[in-house]
């Protein structure tokens, strides 16, 4: 009794303290929130006027000066009549000029947001283009990928090495586009030249190697799928490249690697190609074909981290399993695989194939993904290793604001949308209790939302749907709360076990696994109302309740 009066003492805390956190971490972002905020990401109706349909970005990059100059080339197709457009550049990227019809066109700019007019007004329906000419010292990220920018780094040879990454910060942090993840270009070419003896990197497929006149070398990657803005990348370096051929469920698959020519070993080069092959086997197994196989797969060394940038996967592991060889579950099971080749691929699927329209649902990309790491263990080495490394990545939880952010304002929320997204997701793989059912629905998710932008209704009303249980009071508490449900069990003056949810979402209910000592668990359907718990000899004493796959508390009275 002693243990379930601490447990229900914690539990509660949690609870009323939750509610609390949450009010006034609500009024701070609201002080926080500002015009640039605003401009940068709401879909006002200067946003929305146009669809952008390509995108041919080609910079060159002076590392000596750390500056960088180039144009954009904006091909859209409007959505209706308009005059005036927004994109998007950091103020400290200065608009050279606008080149519309061979003209220059009027701009003006409000903190990172540019203003076009044009000379007539544009129809609806009309397909048409326009060139942005930039230049400047774009911002350098000082602890990339965690802040967004130009990560300057040199090799151990003292040669340059160089990468973007700007998720959450925004690709308007290096390069002119409309910068919202709700509109994906659907193709685009990216031509960036670098200094000769080094080599740029970039999404999709190398169509060209230009050799200029000013010691510069220019190549030109083509991407033929849709691409997200933060996930177009650059990567300057002293490379080398190997590659090799995936069979996989659509055929063929291009694997290319790229790592320093310090790095060019058998042992780091077969780390990579097993880690990529084995993640994306597990992958297609659970779901579905790997979404961009006509730009090929690839790997790019980085100083920073990792990202998931489509199609050229971002690597900093340092060739070793875990994450920089730690394993935060605490289980040992994230130790046997390479933590960051096997995430960021992840991302290929929810991320970058499946899209939330608003960062404020970016828990869709990475709950997935971190799920993704245990559905990688559990392909490889067993359902229970899985379940293990889930429950031993419960530790990283804070409960200190709800997964989804606040919309309109480009901001994420919480960062237990990893540790406690995927907690969430094995929940109800764990209520489904059929693991067919529940791959089909994995796979299912990325064929119906192939290529697209969702946001939480999208996903969550698909998983009901197709699981038959109705999770939205579920959804709701995991997804825009903090705090966990609380299950309370009593007995009633005739002997009767009784429970009930205590949540403070209105009509919370969720069905749980509970048991006796001798029977197995059975899926019992619980609301905020006291409900006999039908099951053979239970009492208090014998009850068992799934906690370890239910992240809930409990108060046995």
């Amino acid at each position: 009794m002693k243990r379930q009066l601490i447990y229900l003492f914690t539990s509660c805390c949690l609870f009323t303290a939750g509610i609390k956190s949450a009010s006034a971490q609500l009024m701070k972002e609201k002080e926080e929130f500002s015009r640039a905020d605003s401009l940068r990401g709401h879909l006002t109706p200067l946003r929305t006027c146009y669809d952008i349909q390509y995108y041919h970005l080609d910079v060159k990059v002076d590392i000596d000066r750390k500056f960088i100059s180039g144009t954009n080339l904006f091909r859209f197709k409007a959505t209706q009549d308009f005059k005036q457009l927004q994109f998007d550049l950091f103020a400290n990227l200065k608009v050279s000029k606008v080149i519309y019809r061979g003209k220059e066109l009027p701009f003006t700019r409000e903190y990172n947001a540019v203003f076009i007019d044009f000379p007539e007004t544009i129809t609806k329906g009309k397909e048409d283009e326009f060139i942005v000419s930039y230049e400047g010292h774009p911002t350098e990220a000082a602890r990339a990928p965690w802040d967004g920018g130009f990560d300057w780094k040199k090799d151990s040879n003292g040669k340059p090495w160089i990468a973007t990454a700007c998720q959450g910060m925004g690709a308007s942090v290096w390069w002119p586009n409309k910068d919202h993840q709700y509109d994906e270009v659907d193709s685009m070419l990216i031509s960036i030249a670098v200094p000769n003896g080094l080599m740029n990197v970039s999404n999709g497929k190398l169509i060209q190697i230009e050799k200029m006149k000013d010691g510069f070398t220019k190549y030109h990657w083509k991407v033929v799928n849709p691409i997200n803005n933060y996930n177009v990348a650059l990567n300057i370096g002293d490379y080398i490249h190997f590659k090799e051929k995936y069979k996989g469920e659509k055929g063929p698959l291009d694997i290319d690697y790229y790592i320093l020519r310090e790095n060019n070993q058998p042992q780091k080069k077969q780390h990579l190609k097993t880690n990529a092959k084995q993640t994306l086997e597990a992958f297609e197994h659970w779901f579905g074909p790997y979404p961009f196989y006509e730009d090929g797969y690839k790997l790019v060394e980085t100083s920073h981290t990792g990202m998931e940038h489509q199609s050229a996967v971002a690597y900093g592991n340092q060739y070793q399993n875990g994450y920089r060889g730690r394993d935060a579950s605490g289980t040992g099971w994230g130790k046997k695989w390479d933590f960051i080749v096997v995430h960021e691929s992840g991302h290929e699927w929810f991320g970058n194939n499946i899209t939330s329209k608003d960062l404020a649902d970016m828990w869709i990309h990475e709950s997935f993904t971190n799920y993704s790491e245990a559905l990688f263990i559990d392909y490889f080495y067993g359902k229970e290793a899985s379940q293990a490394y889930v429950h031993g990545n419960r530790s990283g939880i804070q409960n200190d604001k709800p997964m989804q952010g606040p919309f309109h304002v480009n901001k994420e929320g919480s960062g237990d949308m990893y540790p406690k997204g995927g907690v969430m997701l094995n929940m109800i793989r764990t209520m489904i209790d059929d693991d067919e059912k529940w791959r089909s629905i994995l796979r299912g998710l990325n064929a119906k939302y192939f290529h697209q932008q969702v946001d939480y209704q999208d996903i969550a009303q698909y998983i009901i749907e197709k699981s038959g249980i109705d999770l939205a009071k579920f959804f709701e508490q995991y997804v825009q709360h903090i705090s966990i449900p609380i299950l309370e069990i009593r007995k009633d003056i005739s002997g009767k076990i009784l429970g009930r949810w205590i949540s403070e979402v209105k009509d919370f209910h969720m069905p749980i696994h509970i048991g006796t000592n001798e029977n197995p668990k059975q899926l019992v359907m619980l609301d905020q109302h006291f409900k006999e718990i039908k099951i053979p000899n239970l009492t208090k004493e014998n009850i068992t309740i799934d906690t370890f796959n239910y992240y809930i508390g409990v108060l046995i009275e």
